[in-house]
């Protein structure tokens, strides 16, 4: 068996790097989703769990397997991201999960995408230091995030989703930190 070589980290590797780790805890999600173009809402809250994942480790090398990544290249870092998110309206649990995210150059891979479970890729960049933007296109459709981190405690999210250049949703979210881990 081969074993993966550590790749020297590119700027946006890095800035990624401290963004996950700067990200790490446990987060009180209040998020408000638009459906278009009638402006029909729905309200969640979520209790969202994200652990910093360090190059080399099992869960990075089992994404790499997922995306078919040469056997020498290793993912320089990443996340593990677990939910719980319930309806506001009806108290109702709407949903629970985790996913995985590596990054590679300006590459950031997921074990799964938001409207499927196949593995998908997003373009990222950063627009500052403490927002983060994602791009990802899958299933004929177009999702753009940003993560935007407010001091240590707070963070805004923002999400559009498009489909043949129409906005069909766009969701909004506050997160605030319960809880802080040390990676």
């Amino acid at each position: 068996m081969t074993s993966p070589f550590k790749i020297v980290e590119t700027n946006a590797e890095q800035q990624i790097s401290e963004f996950f780790r700067e990200s790490v805890g446990v987060w009180r999600s209040e998020r408000r989703y638009y459906t278009l173009p009638d402006g029909e809402s729905k309200e969640m809250i979520s209790i969202i769990t994200i652990r910093f994942l360090v190059q080399g480790c099992e869960e990075l090398q089992k994404l790499a397997d997922k995306h078919n990544l040469p056997n020498l290249v290793s993912l320089t870092c990443g996340a593990e991201v677990t939910w719980e998110s319930s309806d506001i309206l009806n108290h109702r649990q709407e949903s629970q999960g985790s996913t995985l995210f590596g990054a590679l150059g300006n590459t950031l891979y997921r074990d799964r995408g938001f409207a499927t479970s196949k593995p998908v890729t997003a373009e990222y960049y950063f627009s500052n230091t403490k927002t983060l933007c994602l791009r990802t296109e899958y299933n004929s459709s177009l999702f753009e995030e940003e993560l935007k981190l407010i001091g240590s405690k707070y963070r805004t999210r923002q999400s559009i989703i498009s489909r043949a250049g129409e906005q069909l949703m766009i969701g909004q979210y506050l997160e605030k930190r319960i809880e802080k881990f040390v990676c």
